[in-house]
């Protein structure tokens, strides 16, 4: 008679965390960070079509890395959470930090009850009537819920990127010197010999939610406003490849 198979309890736990951080390291990364007007997202992103940026609410922004169909289900969820309750409440009553406590809670129990974690890691960010009000939230694969102060970086190589942010980051900066820096520091891997590289415009994925705008403050950056805010690459600075048509990136089918 053969005997069960048995694994602990604290293996099962481990071997899920271990299964959803490689899923999401293959993803590109995003930065996210505060500027003078606001808060602004950044990401490698050559579909228009999905989108790894996006509004949920009036002030409320989301950003995510990962698996796209699982990250898009929690965004769509986050949409209806908060109109429901500006619907029944007041709109004023709709803040990221609920937003956030509720993302925890379901990471959190699709962790624990589903054999297979969400292979996600989400920032909800709200933009307040003055900087020192403005709040970042990241959330991981297991419900975790981090408060950041200035800024973050989700997926990819994100422990040398945010190395990068925080030697060049500088609290209160215009949006063009935020943008640059946060574009650099996406351009800081993947390199050829580790060098950095220009991401053209048409490859980076920006938006913001910006302050002084009226009741709704997301704005994507697209277009001539994007090049313009860009710094302009040096003639002989490598420039990174253009994804092909047929082979979309990891974050496009699967994250």
């Amino acid at each position: 008679m053969s005997m069960p198979f048995y694994a602990s309890a604290e293996q099962i736990m481990r071997d899920r965390s271990e299964y959803a951080r490689k899923g999401i390291s293959r993803g590109r990364s995003v930065v996210v960070s505060t500027y003078a007007d606001g808060v602004l997202f950044v990401t490698e992103n050559a579909s228009n079509a999905l989108h790894k940026v996006s509004e949920i609410y009036d002030r409320i922004g989301f950003a995510a890395v990962g698996r796209y169909n699982e990250f898009e289900s929690l965004r769509v969820a986050g949409i209806r959470l908060t109109d429901l309750r500006g619907y029944s409440y007041d709109r004023r009553d709709v803040t990221a930090r609920a937003l956030a406590n509720a993302y925890a809670q379901t990471l959190g129990s699709i962790f624990t009850e589903q054999q297979k974690p969400y292979e996600v890691e989400l920032c909800v960010a709200e933009v307040a009537d003055t900087a020192d009000g403005d709040q970042l939230y990241r959330l991981t694969y297991d419900g975790t819920i981090v408060e950041e102060p200035q800024f973050m970086v989700m997926g990819g190589q994100a422990e040398q990127l945010t190395t990068e942010v925080k030697n060049n980051f500088v609290a209160g900066q215009p949006l063009r010197e935020a943008l640059q820096v946060a574009v650099t520091t996406l351009g800081s891997v993947g390199g050829p010999d580790g060098e950095h590289r220009a991401i053209p415009a048409n490859q980076l994925e920006v938006a913001v939610l910006d302050r002084n705008r009226g009741q709704r403050k997301f704005r994507r950056i697209v277009g001539l406003a994007l090049t313009d805010l860009l710094p302009r690459p040096a003639a002989d600075e490598p420039t990174a490849d253009p994804a092909p048509a047929d082979t979309p990136p990891h974050d496009e089918t699967t994250d």
